[in-house]
């Protein structure tokens, strides 16, 4: 054997390194419960959390996702996967498939996912469509304020609108106190000076819906004395006949273009095919 050879035998390179010879994949950032103690016993109570519990829940997450969708390209993080956990009340089961259907989401609708980052929004979040209102609900609950009459169509399409709703989505639930599902859960959607053929659509398609979901629908046409029997004046603005003063749109956009960076590193990154990820 020639000396050339010998060297290539005897020196193995990356590529030839048993898999024990390679360097372990990072570990995911570890979780800090930033929680109050109030809330983590409204946790215990209705999501089944227990603390004691949690990151022993968390890994058996990953260790699930590693070994049934190896290529689903998540994140693993502690934090991440607690909210698929939360959202399913600690079903292992339940919380996986939801983590692998909002990525099949994703991966399917590339017109709203694709690129997904407040500067990309600007006439969207210019435009008031909609925001968050500074104040909670008694239930700690943020209230996310949508405003159709806003969007101009020969502005810009609907899937602008739709792209924007997302974004606001995905950073509350960075927030612990607001993770409940998708990973988020709606409580209550609160419809005012909707037109009368609105109430006639949603007639026909409510049996359709979950009673749960249909349930939380509540139309007040114009009736502010009703929204005000579940949403209290002193979290409204004047225009929905409140006492917070002024709707405020500037506030929460600045929060989101604040969050670029963050939107950027998830949304943003070249993903594998859709038929790939679930195998």
């Amino acid at each position: 054997m020639s000396e050339e050879s010998d060297s290539l035998r005897t020196s193995p390179s990356v590529a030839s390194l048993s898999e024990n010879e390679l360097p372990p994949p990072p570990e995911p950032p570890g979780y800090v419960c930033s929680l109050t103690e109030d809330l983590v016993t409204k946790a215990r109570e209705e999501l089944q959390e227990k603390p004691e519990w949690r990151l022993r829940d968390v890994q058996a997450l990953r260790d699930m996702v590693r070994k049934e969708y190896p290529n689903l390209s998540t994140s693993l993080d502690d934090a991440f996967l607690l909210r698929f956990l939360r959202a399913r009340k600690f079903d292992y089961d339940r919380a996986l498939q939801l983590l692998v259907n909002y990525h099949s989401c994703r991966r399917s609708w590339p017109e709203v996912f694709n690129n997904l980052k407040p500067s990309a929004l600007k006439d969207v979040l210019a435009s008031g469509f909609l925001t968050v209102l500074p104040h909670t609900d008694p239930r700690g609950c943020h209230v996310v304020c949508i405003r159709p009459d806003r969007w101009i169509p020969s502005n810009y399409p609907i899937t602008e609108n739709i792209r924007a709703i997302y974004l606001t989505l995905e950073k509350l639930i960075q927030s612990e106190e607001t993770q409940d599902g998708f990973p988020i859960r709606i409580k209550a959607v609160h419809v005012v000076n909707e037109p009368r053929i609105f109430k006639g659509i949603f007639a026909i398609i409510k049996p359709f819906l979950k009673e749960k979901i249909a349930n939380r629908f509540f139309l007040h046409g114009s009736d502010l004395n009703s929204l005000h029997t579940n949403l209290p004046r002193s979290i409204l603005p004047k225009e929905y006949g409140g006492t917070a003063g002024e709707l405020d749109t500037a506030t929460w956009n600045a929060v989101l273009l604040a969050s670029e960076d963050d939107f950027v590193k998830e949304f943003c990154q070249p993903v594998p095919a859709c038929d790939s990820i679930l195998g």
